[in-house]
This record gives C-alpha cells, sequence and structure tokens, in this order.
C-alpha cells in the first residue's frame, strides 16, 4: 500500500493520491492559515474508522442475507487539550435501514468493532477509547 501527498498552496492544502489515482484533498485549520480547502487529518481518521467499519457491516449483513439498503454512521470524538492532541474517545453511532434482523444488525456491528475493522483496532491499540450503537429503521 502506499499514497504520495502533493503540496498544492504555500500552506497546508495537500492532495493525496494513491496507487489507483484516487485522491483525497486536507487542508490545515484555519487557527493555524489553513483555508479549510480540504478535511483535517484527524478527521480523516474518524472518517477511516466509520468507513472501515461500514465495510464490514456492509459485507457481514450481505454474508447473512440481509437486505440492508442503507447506512448511515455519525462519529464523534474527544481529544486531550495538550500537545500532541490526540484522540482519547470515539464514540460511532450506526443508522441501518432496512428490513433487518435485530440481533444480525447488531452481530454485525459488534464484529466489526471488536475484530474485523483494522482502523478501530489500531486505535484501540494506542489506547483510544472506542464505544458504539446502532439503530435499525425501515428504508426511507
Amino acid at each position: 500500500m502506499k499514497v504520495e501527498l502533493t503540496r498544492l498552496d504555500k500552506d497546508f492544502n495537500f492532495q493525496i493520491a494513491n496507487e489507483d489515482g484516487l485522491t483525497v484533498g486536507t487542508d490545515g485549520s484555519p487557527d493555524i492559515g489553513g483555508h479549510n480547502l480540504g478535511m483535517r487529518p484527524m478527521q480523516l481518521v474518524l472518517a477511516a474508522v466509520a468507513s472501515c467499519s461500514s465495510i464490514d457491516i456492509v459485507l457481514l449483513l450481505r454474508k447473512q442475507r440481509q437486505d440492508l439498503q442503507d447506512i448511515r454512521v455519525s462519529v464523534e470524538a474527544q481529544r486531550v487539550d495538550t500537545e500532541p492532541r490526540v484522540f482519547t474517545d470515539i464514540h460511532l453511532h450506526y443508522r441501518l435501514y432496512g428490513a433487518l434482523d435485530e440481533k444480525k444488525a447488531e452481530r454485525a456491528c459488534r464484529l466489526s468493532m471488536e475484530k474485523l475493522c483494522s482502523v478501530s483496532l489500531m486505535l484501540k491499540a494506542g489506547g483510544v477509547n472506542i464505544t458504539w450503537s446502532y439503530e435499525v429503521s425501515a428504508a426511507e
């Protein structure tokens, strides 16, 4: 796995490309001279844990022949006030839509967060407290 970062301006606006040519933009906070032209790196960490675990959940529910129509995840995190400003706590709330078996939905979320999601497991190994909750609703 490899990514390449390119600086786009004289400040903190960067573009990161993967081996397939897909890109994501990042920028620093306006507090340090950034221009809000991309997500901040710590926001990308939260996006990574949400997307990694969502991939697990979608795959697990597919294997169980569950009709998942949509998944949405809200992520909230707390950081320490001293440098480096690392995360202490992250909470993910999964909203699963479709005619789903409640037990299978809960199991998919649990398996992802406890055994499968490499991003959350890496963060936990670094001392971050990660919690999660879920809800199942009919398809919108």
